[in-house]
């Protein structure tokens, strides 16, 4: 068992570092020209001197120089986040007690704030609360989850990191929200991909675009922040007899709320049961001396691009940009893990707008 104890007095930040209340706004403007351009920047923000100013900027409101403000505040789904390592920071800085329990399989946080001691905020987080959550299961008494590609996800290679982060992220915003300003989640908490240190490895970036008064933008659905409870979904869609229940099953989950990830098990389950239907493969009540009677009219894959196209068209006659993001914002997931039934559901909730 390894213990982290932080102690309850606020720390001063080094100074001399760089930060947007030093600057003019025209300096500001020019100086995050010129670091756009910096290859050692994250993704996001490379060659975006809006973004850099708008980082810089939340940076500030934050009491954050710029090089800790482009390093740990990433944009994903059009919302701020920060690592659970800041939040921890920031926690301290602000003078509360916070203490890490790490157990094999679980993770404990405990926060005493400073203006009420005597209370103990605690939160623990276990792989059981994973599982729960639809970002891994259990195999070997060990946490499992993989891509539709068969890659190993961080649930399967972070474990005990990924357990401290959530428990960290979920004690903070209950503890002590207000350290927060605004990011409130870590970005694996909105999907995205990240390593072991909670940095995200491929952060969506926000591309902007006009939308006319009166209009919609087509391509905004709301962000789901926590799993769906009092259903199993991922049960349901493994039970399933056909690819068509599972559709009808992921979407009730994503009507239901269903974070991206668990939708995207879903969906894994749906590609499947579709390629197996493909194939002829028989059901668990049927002979193994059954002849099956199938008509195969194109495989999963054939079936998968023809709805990408159907999309793109939709998109591009709608006058839509950025095909790639917003179709992944819009559909919880990356567009090569949505169903093809998802796909055409989202072009004809498009087409209206051509």
């Amino acid at each position: 068992m390894s213990t982290e104890l932080v102690k309850a007095e606020p720390q001063q930040r080094p100074g001399g570092a760089l930060s947007l209340a030093h600057m003019s706004p025209q300096e500001a403007w020019r100086f995050s020209e010129a670091l756009a351009g910096a290859s050692l920047l994250p993704q996001e923000y490379r060659n975006n001197a809006s973004s850099v100013l708008w980082a810089m900027e939340y940076g500030r409101a934050l009491g954050l120089d710029v090089v800790t403000t482009i390093t740990t505040i990433h944009v994903i789904k059009g919302k701020p986040t920060q690592s659970a390592d800041l939040m921890l920071s920031r926690t301290r800085e602000a003078g509360h007690k916070v203490r890490i329990r790490q157990e094999p399989g679980s993770c404990t946080v405990s926060i005493w704030r400073s203006d009420d001691p005597d209370f103990e905020n605690v939160i623990t987080w276990t792989y059981d609360d994973a599982v729960t959550a639809g970002l891994c299961e259990m195999r070997d008494n060990r946490p499992y989850s993989r891509s539709n590609k068969g890659e190993k996800q961080n649930w399967e290679k972070y474990p005990r990191a990924m357990l401290r982060a959530r428990a960290i992220s979920e004690c903070v915003r209950s503890a002590c929200p207000e350290v927060l300003h605004g990011a409130i989640y870590t970005a694996e908490e909105l999907g995205a991909r990240v390593d072991d240190a909670g940095i995200p490895l491929e952060a969506e970036v926000q591309q902007l675009r006009r939308v006319e008064p009166g209009q919609t933008d087509q391509w905004t659905t709301p962000a789901p922040t926590k799993a769906v409870e009092g259903r199993d979904y991922l049960h349901e869609a493994t039970e399933a007899a056909t690819a068509a229940d599972v559709r009808k099953i992921y979407d009730e989950a994503k009507g239901d709320g269903a974070v991206p990830e668990y939708l995207a098990q879903i969906a894994k389950v749906g590609v499947a049961k579709e390629k197996a239907e493909a194939e002829g493969a028989k059901t668990p009540e049927q002979s193994s001396s059954e002849p099956v009677d199938v008509t195969v009219v194109g495989s999963p894959e054939d079936e998968h691009t023809a709805a990408v196209d159907e999309l793109r068209e939709a998109a591009q006659a709608a006058r839509l940009e950025d095909f790639e993001n917003g179709a992944r914002m819009a559909l919880g997931m990356p567009i090569e893990d949505a169903t093809p039934q998802a796909i055409r559901q989202l072009a004809a909730q498009i087409r209206p707008a051509a």
